[in-house]
């Protein structure tokens, strides 16, 4: 039985909803974690397609934390598209 979170965010639709739910919280500490996951999950390579970032960039991105003002708008365009249940 695999306990490791990332395990759990195969799909850009999990992946896009567990990071929507980390920005919603307000907590950078909740944020940091989330892209520490997000960093091991292989949604992470649908969300860099679906943004235009190379994977391994983004990766990156997660791993350290920091992350530039275009990459964030990037992905936050994505998960905002990709969020289930979300009508636009």
């Amino acid at each position: 039985m695999n306990t490791d979170p990332a395990a759990q965010l195969a799909t850009l639709e999990a992946l896009s909803a567990f990071l929507a739910a980390a920005f919603e919280s307000g907590d950078p500490a909740v944020l940091l974690d989330a892209f520490a996951v997000a960093a091991r999950a292989e949604g992470t390579a649908h969300l860099a397609a679906a943004a235009g970032i190379p994977q391994a960039d983004l990766r990156h991105a997660f791993a350290s934390g920091e992350m530039s003002m275009s990459v964030t708008l990037a992905i936050m365009k994505v998960i905002d598209l990709h969020m289930p249940g979300a009508a636009h």
